[in-house]
């Protein structure tokens, strides 16, 4: 018999009047249930988190990092048994739970780091007359509670970049998984409930979508970091004009493999990173390689080598430690991944290998010749499925890169350091990686994009400065 999950309310488990199923993508078993919170819950935990904003801002530096090293800490003991969950309702292999698992780990302990040497600053003001005797202390204060909205695709590591940042800093966090994960953020709840952090300043609630519009207008939550789709993550900016709304959007991110990366070595390294990176999480992450531009001198060479390292891809039992690539997410999505390929096939492109779905798994696929007119040329298709673009020269490898709606991550493969240079002020992408995909991120790295790739950044520490606001202290009459 399957055991209903309780959601955490202010710090406490309860339980609601409904709950819902969450099934293993793989084969469609029973994961768990989970309660759903009443409105009246939901009031309750929203009510409790904002009268713990001036308590939980007052809090002690080491209070806060405790309770971060302590999640830190027991994630690591339980990371097997994490992994297993992850991979048991998001579908991702293991291999790459185990690593997503290992992330959090890293995230809580930077952000117990963060909170130890968050110091602000001082500024004398004599500079100029007006100013003899006066001293500036500037210091960040949190904006208030923060709504964080989490996505399916990690659902424990970009919690994780919602709830720690947001602890650092004493910012209360009601946190709503994404429906079809809701399982690990839940039990990160029951470690945070080990800690001695102020009741109201965290709650997990597993929120219907269609009951987020309310909480997403509650003036009482002044901060939403989002992470998911353009198309949502827009329509909450635009709903909330006066709230400070942190954006997380798609991609559809381009590896771009020039003239001077032609030796046998290089292309291998390339077309492996290539490969792994358009396919792993299923190629559900806004940083998964979707277009491959290549110089026309290696681009056949490339290709050969491209087509096989995917066809190399272990797909199957997402709990078997050598698969690369499970299902999606469920078979809806799949299904989506399946027309766009049809409709790009349709429109002339041609499919080297893959292109075909059981159930919620969708093939490797790799496609050439891809018309500009496909929705695959120029959507972010969350699935494991990559287009190969030829090119003559650097710079029409690089108009290709910002010939698009987004601007996430590319990744650039060259030896020559002044191309590098040129990539990084030319390139309109919120990161560029060099000598590899641009799926590589450090998770204490400023990561966020570009155009319709969203506004502001995760990564600890810019995410502490996103639900942090400047407060000036200015002292007069001082003997400088």
């Amino acid at each position: 018999m399957t055991t209903t999950h309780e959601f955490w309310l202010a710090g406490r488990r309860a339980s609601g009047d409904a709950d819902f199923e969450v099934r293993h993508p793989h084969d469609g078993s029973l994961v768990a249930k989970v309660s759903v919170p009443t409105d009246a819950q939901v009031e309750e935990a929203v009510a409790a988190a904002a009268a713990a904003v001036p308590v939980f801002a007052a809090t002690p530096a080491h209070v806060r990092a405790a309770a971060l090293d302590h999640v830190s800490k027991r994630l690591a003991e339980r990371t097997e048994e994490i992994a297993r969950l992850i991979t048991a309702e998001n579908g991702k292999p293991i291999k790459w739970a185990r690593g997503e698992v290992g992330r959090a780990v890293s995230v809580f302990r930077w952000a117990a780091e963060e909170a130890r040497r968050t110091n602000g600053e001082t500024m004398r003001l004599d500079t100029d007359p007006g100013g003899t005797g006066r001293y500036a202390i500037v210091r960040r204060f949190p904006r208030g509670v923060v709504l964080g909205i989490a996505p399916f695709n990690f659902p424990l590591n970009l919690v994780a970049h919602k709830v720690a940042p947001a602890i650092a800093v004493g910012a209360p966090i009601i946190l709503k998984p994404a429906p079809a994960t809701p399982v690990s953020a839940l039990v990160l709840g029951e470690i945070l409930a080990e800690t001695e952090l102020p009741v109201g300043s965290w709650s997990v609630l597993p929120v219907p979508n269609e009951k987020m519009p309310a909480l997403v207008q509650d003036k009482r939550l002044p901060v939403i970091s989002f992470t998911g789709s353009d198309k949502v993550g827009y329509q909450i900016m635009d709903s909330v004009p006066r709230k400070h709304v942190t954006l997380e959007l798609g991609g559809n991110a381009a590896a771009v493999v020039l003239a001077d990366w032609n030796s046998e070595a290089d292309l291998d390294w390339a077309a492996t990173r290539i490969a792994t990176f358009a396919n792993y999480q299923g190629g559900q992450s806004c940083i998964s390689v979707q277009r491959v531009i290549a110089d026309a001198s290696v681009y056949d060479a490339l290709v050969e080598k491209v087509v096989a390292k995917v066809q190399a891809q272990v797909t199957g039992d997402p709990y078997d430690d050598a698969t690369d690539v499970g299902p999606l997410v469920d078979e809806n999505a799949a299904k989506r991944v399946e027309a766009w390929v049809e409709d790009a096939v349709a429109k002339g492109a041609k499919v080297l290998t893959g292109g075909t779905r059981e159930g919620a798994a969708y093939a490797p696929t790799v496609v050439a010749e891809l018309p500009a007119d496909a929705i695959l040329a120029t959507a972010e298709v969350f699935g494991p499925v990559l287009s190969l673009h030829r090119v003559d020269s650097t710079d029409e490898a690089f108009a290709a890169v910002n010939d698009s709606a987004f601007g996430l991550q590319a990744g650039v493969f060259t030896h020559d350091v002044q191309t590098a240079f040129r990539a990084h002020r030319e390139l309109e992408v919120g990161g560029v990686v060099i000598g590899d995909a641009p799926s590589y991120r450090a998770d204490q790295m400023p990561y966020g994009g570009v155009k319709d790739s969203g506004v502001g950044r995760e990564g600890v520490k810019y995410a502490m400065d996103d639900f942090t606001y400047e407060r000036v202290l200015v002292l007069t009459g001082l003997d400088l």
